[in-house]
């Protein structure tokens, strides 16, 4: 492995700092969004239980919102239960935006660097055939070993670049995807809520 490093030059080092960051990514968030840790099950049902009881206290509400980015957003809603149906909605779509920042954080770092390795390798790959070039015009085709040094960092970082490239590509898309199914269904679950807060808007008041 040091080998293929040291042969393929400087440019090596940016693209495996790339391939860190890149797999510390999508580690973090493939952990950071599962359905379960995002969407828990039963989590609208247990506070239509509270509601129905009127058992649910600020407490409740605290606990909720610090469970998971779908607790955050029905805790606004239940912060302003007691408002129009109209405002809880708005509150539950301005949290919504921030709780699907904070799931998409890190995912432009991620398309950058998809972005960028494949552009390390073709630099590599110009800066490799300079080197085969400037030997052809110093010492001639004479010496195969001089011209195998510039061919070999050319290819090495190429295909070190496309490496970390392809499946940071991949994952950015999935994770892209996940994001968005996530987030359709936290807007099911909070619809929900709406419609059960306000179908009950005289026991609740």
């Amino acid at each position: 492995m040091y080998e293929l490093v040291q042969a393929g030059g400087w440019l090596m080092v940016p693209i495996l700092l790339c391939s860190v960051l890149a797999l510390a990514i999508i580690t973090e968030r493939l952990w950071t969004l599962r359905q379960k840790k995002v969407i828990p099950t039963k989590l609208v049902t247990g506070i239509w239980n509270l509601l129905n009881n009127d058992a649910l206290t600020e407490g409740h509400i605290v606990e909720i919102e610090k469970g998971s980015p779908l607790g955050r957003v029905l805790a606004a809603g239940l912060i302003n239960r007691h408002l129009s149906r109209q405002q809880v909605r708005e509150s539950i779509e301005e949290t919504g935006r921030f709780v699907v920042h904070e799931m998409e954080r890190f995912l432009n770092t991620l398309g950058t660097i998809s972005t960028i390795t494949p552009l390390l390798g073709l630099l590599g790959t110009v800066i490799g055939m300079i080197k085969v070039f400037t030997a052809i015009t110093t010492i001639g085709v004479g010496d195969p070993g001089q011209l195998a040094g510039g061919i070999s960092e050319a290819l090495i970082t190429t295909a070190a670049g496309l490496t970390v490239a392809i499946p940071s590509l991949i994952f950015h898309r999935h994770l892209k995807r996940k994001i968005d199914e996530l987030v359709v269904g936290m807007e099911q679950e909070a619809m929900k809520l709406v419609e059960f807060i306000h179908g009950d808007r005289k026991k609740l008041s």
